[in-house]
């Protein structure tokens, strides 16, 4: 079950808040100058509005707009239409910081000195003194200024954060696939030794058993001894320098731990089958594609935790299922990103699956090697 996280709470809060400062006009308490049942329309289009516009503002950027919009002008509504109603321009406040989130900063500008020119004709209507008015719009007005710095500060914070764990997963994935270059190198360097060594040996070898075919008796046994410890020397070469080619071997468990590791905001956790047996094609594939699917959560799930399983299925290929508890996109659009993911795994003859409807969920199959 997904936790509410620490911005659910606060936009809780805030909707609390804008609910306490509404009541006395809700209960009669203070004066309307229309119908009480077209004020509380109003009223309420306005919290719908803002609900609307907070809570779309990066999956649907238009249409968060447009309820902003409407918000903005609902809520000068709102507040000229009841002069006398105590705190109720803090409606104004919320919505100046939710343009921090939603219409570029000029904009927000332009909405911070409107909402004060609105605060001023409120409180004239309402029968303050001239000192009274000034000093409400100006502390209205930077009321809404800090709440909308403020917001801005958290907004630039939290792009950061996003992009700094990105680099991060980028930087530890490059690392894994060098290293892995890196080792292929070396198997190489290896393998030509080896190719060089043998070759030698087996070169003696066979002349060795090549003489001692034409002697008889003792004449033969120098050649057969010499042939016996040729052969031993080349099977203890042998097994050597396979034990420096397994201890290279690039192990999976390792690189893709080493890509998820220390990713702040977001809990994540790798299960691999310990009969999942990876080349060094599939191992760098796999670290890509985790690779991909961490960005991706970072950067469009607004997800808490992400699991991710690979195992050997029953038709003997590789599976790596991906799933977080985020918003999820009913009908996913793949990206940039996840068609290069896609591309990756069909070009070692696998497919993959996406699934927004809980949470995003990826299924992908490649060929044991």
């Amino acid at each position: 079950m997904r936790q509410i996280r620490l911005d659910a709470w606060a936009g809780l809060a805030i909707l609390l808040g804008c609910v306490a400062v509404g009541a006395p006009t809700l209960f009669g308490v203070a004066e309307t100058l229309v119908p009480p049942p077209l004020w509380i329309a109003i009223y309420v289009a306005l919290l719908a509005a803002l609900l609307v516009a907070a809570s779309a503002e990066e999956r649907h950027p238009r249409r968060a707009r447009i309820a902003y919009g409407l918000a903005v002008v609902l809520g000068w509504s709102t507040v000229l239409t009841a002069p006398e109603a105590g705190w109720l321009p803090i409606l104004l406040v919320v919505v100046a910081a939710i343009g921090a989130y939603v219409v570029p900063p000029w904009a927000g500008a332009a909405v911070i000195a409107a909402n004060t020119a609105v605060i001023a004709v409120a409180l004239g209507r309402a029968g303050a003194t001239g000192g009274v008015v000034l000093t409400g719009t100006l502390l209205y007005a930077l009321i809404q200024a800090s709440t909308v710095l403020s917001s801005i500060a958290i907004i630039r914070e939290r792009r950061m954060r996003r992009e700094l764990a990105e680099a991060h997963v980028e930087l530890r994935a490059a690392s894994v696939i060098l290293a892995d270059a890196t080792r292929a190198g070396e198997r190489l360097r290896i393998a030509r030794e080896l190719h060089d060594l043998i070759g030698h040996q087996l070169t003696v070898l066979t002349l060795e058993l090549e003489v001692a075919r034409h002697r008889d008796g003792d004449g033969a046994r120098p050649h057969i001894e010499r042939a016996d410890q040729v052969a031993r020397e080349l099977l203890g070469d042998v097994r050597t320098t396979v034990g420096r080619l397994r201890a290279d071997a690039p192990d999976l468990r390792e690189s893709l731990t080493s890509v998820v590791r220390g990713i702040p905001g977001l809990d994540i956790g790798i299960s691999i089958g310990d009969d999942v047996q990876a080349g060094e094609e599939l191992t760098a594939t796999l670290v890509r594609v985790v690779q991909e699917i961490v960005t991706n959560t970072i950067r469009h799930a607004d997800a808490t935790s992400l699991r991710i399983r690979i195992e050997t299925a029953p038709d003997h290929t590789v599976r790596l299922t991906a799933a977080d508890d985020g918003r999820g996109c009913p009908g996913v659009v793949p990206g940039n990103g996840l068609r290069g993911l896609t591309e990756r795994v069909h070009a070692l003859g696998g497919d993959v699956r996406l699934d927004g409807s809980a949470g995003f969920r990826l299924t992908a199959r490649m060929p044991a090697p």
